[in-house]
């Protein structure tokens, strides 16, 4: 296995068969696991063989499969599923960090993202907040009790690209964890673990779904760090992945690989199509040779990802007349769907914000985040185009 491309991992890593020798990867649908005797209940809490469960919260097998498959695609020895994206954030963070201890973060994160950092600060964990794209920032904030950085490899929404090699670089000399939100760079565009990252989380909600069915989540890492420090907070917490959201996820790792391409290759199209248009103020998208993050994008990713943001001259009033005048593109709060999705975060995913902070973190009223789904690049653009006319 050590030697098959990614596309093949997508396909059959972490797979498991029953007696029963099924294609599919089955759906184990259980809760609990029943011994052969006293003596085995007691020998599995004392310590669990590899291919062996004692609770649903603990681990399942359809899960595992997840797990592993995961591991595998992003290069780390181990993985956690959990029940949402969120999930895997607070726990990659909380099961970590104690009062007292010291984190920096960039300061471009989804609204929950902040809301648990702010949790923790509350709890005593002092948090440090810097403009990612600033190097001279990461090193005047990193210090040597610094525990761990918390970053967003792409931002959500502004898509700012942050230069993962430099940053673990700052920290590592000062013996912090690399934790990675890699989401908008997908499974499929990652290098976080080569670029330094210790810790790799997804919402798994996103692009490894790509249906908008299941909620699910992951954070990849090192075996202690995953079965020491991680692991027995989230199995005593309860943020498990369901058996069936495991199954669909492993279903969408199958053809993740050709989604998130064609997606990368539409999102393209579609920025390029759009930059310059008399009604937009801005295109962002880390594709563009005019994104001022496009050779770090190039060098992390190969590729702009999925999701393009517009900022619509005439503020609010004109995004909303933009949104409400597609016709293909759907309005939700989602990305990574199969359908093309446009949000605005100002009033959605970053409304609880003050609006200082909004404006320090470029969310202006007229900015809406647009994710690229499988249709027809060109029905797309026309629609994006109709709608603007409407602006």
């Amino acid at each position: 296995m050590s030697d098959w491309k990614k596309a093949t991992e997508l396909v059959h890593a972490g797979a498991r068969r029953s007696q029963y020798g099924e294609m599919s990867e089955a759906i184990f649908l259980t809760q609990g696991f029943v011994y052969d005797s006293a003596e085995a209940a007691e020998a599995r809490f004392i310590a669990a063989g590899p291919d062996e469960f004692i609770y649903a919260r603990y681990g399942n097998p359809t899960v595992r499969m997840f797990e592993e498959r995961m591991s595998v695609i992003e290069g780390t020895e181990d993985a956690f599923a959990t029940a949402s994206g969120m999930a895997a954030v607070n726990g990659a963070l909380s099961a970590l960090l104690k009062a007292g201890d010291h984190v920096v973060s960039s300061r471009a994160l989804f609204g929950s993202c902040l809301y648990v950092l702010e949790i923790l600060a509350r709890f005593g964990v002092e948090v440090s907040f810097v403009d990612g794209t600033d190097l001279d920032q990461w090193r005047a904030a990193v210090r040597p009790d610094t525990r761990a950085v918390f970053l967003e490899s792409v931002s959500n929404p502004t898509l700012e690209v942050i230069d993962v090699r430099a940053v673990a670089a700052i920290a590592h000399a000062h013996g912090a964890l690399v934790i990675v939100d890699n989401v908008f760079a997908t499974p499929i565009f990652s290098k976080a673990v080569s670029l330094g990252a210790d810790v790799v989380v997804y919402s798994a909600t996103k692009h490894i779904d790509g249906g908008g069915r299941c909620l699910g989540g992951v954070v990849c890492g090192s075996r202690d760090y995953i079965r020491k420090v991680l692991e027995p907070y989230l199995k005593h917490t309860g943020a498990a992945l369901s058996p069936f959201n495991a199954w669909v996820m492993l279903k969408g790792l199958e053809t993740l690989d050709l989604r998130v391409n064609r997606q990368a290759e539409t999102a393209l199209s579609v920025a390029r199509g759009l930059e310059g248009h008399a009604r937009l103020d801005r295109v962002i998208y880390p594709g563009l040779p005019g994104h001022p993050h496009h050779g770090v994008a190039m060098d992390q990713m190969g590729s702009g990802g999925t999701v393009v943001s517009l900022e619509v001259a005439g503020g609010q009033a004109a995004a909303f007349r933009f949104l409400n005048a597609l016709k293909i593109v759907k309005i939700s709060n989602n990305l990574g769907d199969a359908k093309s999705i446009v949000t605005h975060p100002a009033t959605t995913t970053h409304q609880r914000l003050a609006p200082e902070q909004r404006e320090s973190l470029g969310i202006t009223p007229g900015l809406v985040r647009l994710s690229l789904g499988l249709e027809d690049a060109g029905d797309l653009l026309a629609d994006l185009q109709q709608a603007l006319a409407a602006v």
